[in-house]
């Protein structure tokens, strides 16, 4: 019978938000894959668990998930751990997370500290509707193409960032997300946990002088649906009348439809396109 993949989830600072189940867990299961054995074994030392470890990290994370599918299959029950937080997020946990799904081994996971999850709380933005980013890719051109995607993202963005990195980061966001609100979280959970709800210009501002200390997690305000409607609009209303009414007519809709489309794209009334029509007879005798 196979084993069981445990994924469990360790503190982000705090070492009081390691749950009594994660600590049972890994006490009791056969192998404990790391992130890194050596950071890790100080966690498993304060808890009192002698369990064997093995490295699993970026690295090695095809070729090792290999070979822990394998031990699973044999029955060996395995816990993976991450250096801080939940295993599988912004992490090569989801690498064998994938192959245990694909080789019908069972996964289960165990709740608990996430830097994401735990900065939106904090941040005061919108936390009904949110999407997570990790790290923005290194790569100039993958990069560019996530900011092209954040750029209209209407729901609250997490990123990650480390503190060498943070000033571009800032940078990048002000100069195509415009000044949005932003909180920046720094050493979550830890003693000098420090939360800075702000303006991406005023976070630029403050970091011109001052060095960035500690990692960060920033959660930025989307892009307003009602900024979205108005922009759309406003492309609209750069295309001629003419052309816009030919758009909907060549597709059949009759011409008080047409008009009514019009009107509601361009974000004015129906009565107005119908005056401009009327006034420019020869533009849209063609229609």
């Amino acid at each position: 019978m196979a084993g069981i993949l445990y994924l469990c989830a360790t503190p982000i600072g705090n070492l009081a938000d390691m749950t009594l189940r994660v600590i049972d867990t890994l006490k009791e299961v056969d192998l404990i894959a790391a992130e890194d054995t050596r950071n890790s074994l100080k966690l498993l030392t304060h808890f009192d668990i002698h369990t064997p470890m093995t490295s699993y990290h970026e690295y090695n994370k095809v070729e090792k998930a290999y070979e822990l599918a394998a031990q699973l299959k044999e029955g060996k029950n395995i816990a993976l751990i991450t250096d801080a937080g939940t295993p599988a997020i912004s992490d090569p946990g989801e690498v064998l997370v994938a192959m245990c799904q694909k080789e019908q081994i069972a996964v289960t996971s165990l709740p608990g500290a996430s830097a994401c999850i735990t900065a939106l709380t904090l941040s005061g933005l919108s936390t009904r509707r949110f999407c997570f980013e990790g790290f923005l890719p290194p790569d100039a051109r993958q990069r560019k193409e996530i900011l092209d995607i954040l750029e209209n993202e209407s729901r609250t963005m997490i990123l990650y960032e480390a503190p060498h990195h943070l000033k571009k980061t800032l940078g990048e966001l002000y100069d195509r997300l415009g000044n949005r609100r932003i909180t920046l979280c720094r050493e979550l959970t830890k003693r000098f946990e420090t939360v800075l709800p702000t303006m991406l210009s005023e976070a630029l501002a403050k970091y011109e002088d001052e060095e960035p200390r500690g990692e960060y997690v920033l959660v930025i305000e989307g892009k307003s649906l009602a900024e979205q409607r108005n922009e759309k609009q406003e492309e609209y209303r750069k295309k001629p009348i003419e052309e816009h009414m030919r758009f909907y007519e060549t597709q059949g809709i009759d011409r008080k439809e047409a008009m009514k489309r019009v009107a509601a794209d361009r974000g004015v009334s129906k009565r107005e396109i119908y005056a401009y029509l009327l006034e420019h007879p020869s533009e849209s005798e063609n229609l």
